[in-house]
């Protein structure tokens, strides 16, 4: 008889502790999610970055997980988002490829540095936002930070109006919790859906020099996207482009502030912030477990059998510490580790689109933040700062710190 599931714990209180429970059952472990669906979770390196270019492992749920095909899964599920959205993130092959291509051209390196300016402009006016705290007082670095600048970067991008960010970004926000009732997840998503839907409307009426209008232009000059692929792709990215560098550059200032001889180092010169941040997305990747993947057929891999049509969930967040990569110092934070190895940033077809932008907003903020608060410090022990409240996301809820 095989072993039990291992319940995923909503609340992620405690990704890390999670992924060793998990490794500690294989490679490859059987889990269960809200509402009772059963799937998979991948912990080990070396599988997860096969599982990952393997074509028997595709994204498209409509096609391939069973439980949706054969209509059993409720569309009030907490997670239906995941599964029913048509992105980038949900189709395979051609189709994957077809939607990247219209996209991918604002994510090169090249492309990306001429943000740099705005980029600048933007931390610069947060860090004089935090500046004017009053003294002794908190702040919460997430919400007034690294949340914010990743936010209002990827807004500005898409010709997000100013009025509408905090809809749209609400919306993203909530998305990636996995403590909401069903009820609250289908109100998330209809509020967000419209509030995508006004500003398609808004970038018809009013085209500019933005990826929205870039993408509704492909919609209509040739057909390239269907309604639901565009409002699908507005999605996906507004809400990675800025949940998860804003939960990296968080663990980034933790992990910096709980370890001052690490600090020192790239404050002295004698380690660069590139590697202080590359270190960081191995040990706490944004990602816990990413949704989903399913067997088009029954592989056998990592140990189990996995069967057609089972679900499969990446756990990038327990991959980055693979003892099998990292060996005993995994779980610890060291820039001058030389092997960084890490998938946090994905991994072949469905790498990340957008890690030049994410690595070049960490290399502008984070040495400006340091320099302008060099006496910063933690409100609260680091194992004591809340976490975000799901298993899907590794991140805080809040990041309270003292600046002054």
């Amino acid at each position: 008889m095989g072993k039990c599931p291992i319940v995923l714990d909503r609340l992620g209180k405690d990704i890390h502790a999670e992924a060793r429970t998990l490794r500690a059952q294989g490679p490859v472990t059987r889990v269960e999610l809200p509402g009772g669906y059963l799937g998979w979770s991948v912990t080990d390196y070396a599988v997860a970055k096969q599982m990952l270019v393997d074509p028997r492992f595709p994204k498209n749920a409509k096609k391939y997980w069973t439980p949706l095909v054969n209509g059993e899964v409720s569309m009030d599920w907490e997670m239906i988002t995941w599964v029913m959205m048509e992105n980038i993130n949900t189709r395979d092959g051609e189709e994957h490829d077809r939607l990247r291509r219209l996209i991918g051209h604002a994510f090169t390196p090249r492309r990306v540095e001429t943000s740099r300016p705005l980029i600048e402009k933007i931390v610069g006016y947060l860090l004089d936002d935090l500046e004017a705290a009053e003294p002794g007082e908190p702040v919460d670095l997430k919400g007034r930070f690294t949340y914010a600048l990743p936010a209002w970067v990827i807004c500005d991008m898409f010709g997000v109006p100013t009025e509408a960010r905090k809809r749209m970004l609400q919306g993203a926000v909530a998305n990636s919790k996995t403590t909401i009732t069903p009820e609250q997840a289908e109100a998330n998503l209809l509020q967000w859906h419209e509030a995508m839907t006004e500003l398609v409307a808004t970038k018809r009426a009013n085209p500019a020099d933005d990826l929205t209008s870039h993408l509704i232009r492909a919609r209509e000059d040739d057909d390239a996207l269907t309604d639901d692929e565009l409002l699908g792709t507005l999605h996906v990215m507004l809400g990675a482009g800025s949940e998860t560098l804003g939960n990296v550059m968080a663990h980034a200032i933790v992990d910096l502030l709980a370890n001052p001889d690490q600090l020192e180092l790239v404050r002295s010169g004698k380690a660069e912030w590139e590697a202080a941040f590359a270190e960081t997305a191995r040990k706490d990747s944004a990602v816990a477990q990413l949704p989903f993947r399913y067997a088009a057929e029954d592989v056998e891999i990592g140990g189990v059998r996995i069967e057609k049509g089972d679900l499969v969930m990446i756990a990038f967040a327990g991959i980055g510490r693979d003892p099998k990569v990292h060996g005993a110092t995994a779980d610890d934070y060291d820039i001058l580790r030389e092997d960084k190895t890490n998938l946090s940033f994905g991994y072949g077809p469905h790498a990340c689109l957008g890690r030049s932008l994410a690595t070049l907003q960490a290399m502008v903020a984070l040495p400006a933040l340091f320099e302008r608060f060099p006496d910063m410090r933690l409100a609260t022990a680091p194992e004591d700062i809340p976490p975000q409240g799901t298993f899907i996301m590794n991140g805080y809820d809040t990041l309270p710190v003292f600046l002054h």
